[in-house]
């Protein structure tokens, strides 16, 4: 043990200016762990502080609050009355699951939206994945109207899959638009800007037809293996651009 700690002091006594480059780097990577760590808390808090935010807005919407409430007051309730309560209650979120499908279609449907904010369509992003199996419950948990026979737990269950779906789709939004175009290479954002550009001149309307209908097959060009667009979205974008385009020259 004593020729142990006699070697090491010589060791330390021989080679002791590597501390000016050990510390520093043992230093540097807690800092980096430690920036990493603060990251994933953050993010952790800002899903929980929105999942409470939105549940916050639809507790009201619970039958068993609403139950509990009448009992408290002592009102008898006879089924009428309640009929007409669950079926302004499933209004309101079916209400509420039309608007999440639209401000997701917006994203599906907008070309503009879709090179601004490519991860809102892209599957393969975790958070955006995690919002399309959200809503994927909802949809499977809708009603088909106001008026469908249902009982309290299916309610409640169907309310919490939309309010899950809401959350994921606010948190993917969020994250869509932290990241941008950060996703691609340098030439592939170039590509983007151009499709920008070539996107302006396809809706303005001081362009000719003819630079329109250019613009427009050049965006899809542009966008071609970088994001995918659907048919949907470029007759959406074909229909903004004047349309009537006039027909493509014969080859």
């Amino acid at each position: 043990m004593a020729e142990f700690w006699t070697g090491l002091w010589q060791f330390a006594g021989s080679y002791w200016w590597l501390i000016f480059f050990i510390g520093p780097a043992i230093g540097g990577g807690a800092k980096a762990l430690e920036r990493s760590s603060k990251r994933r808390h953050q993010r952790r808090l800002e899903i929980i502080r929105a999942k409470a935010e939105a549940k916050g807005l639809l507790r009201a919407e619970s039958p068993t609050a609403v139950d509990g409430a009448r009992s408290a007051s002592g009102a008898a309730a006879d089924d009428t009355g309640e009929d007409l309560g669950t079926r302004a209650r499933m209004q309101r979120l079916l209400e509420a699951h039309d608007g999440l499908t639209h401000r997701w279609l917006e994203y599906e449907l907008d070309v503009a939206k879709l090179i601004a904010y490519p991860a809102m369509s892209d599957g393969r992003q975790p958070l955006t994945a995690a919002f399309l199996r959200a809503k994927k419950v909802a949809d499977g948990l809708r009603p088909a109207s106001e008026r469908e026979r249902i009982t309290p737990a299916d309610l409640a269950a169907y309310r919490d899959a939309l309010t899950d779906a809401e959350v994921a789709f606010d948190v993917a939004e969020r994250e869509a638009r932290r990241l941008s175009d950060r996703g691609f290479s340098e030439p592939e954002r170039r590509r983007l800007d151009t499709a920008k550009r070539l996107l302006n001149v396809a809706i303005d309307e001081a362009a000719t037809p003819a630079e329109r209908r250019t613009a427009y097959e050049r965006v899809r060009a542009e966008l071609d293996g970088l994001i995918a667009v659907s048919d949907e979205a470029m007759e959406r974008l074909a229909e903004r651009s004047a349309l009537q385009l006039p027909p493509a020259a014969p080859n």
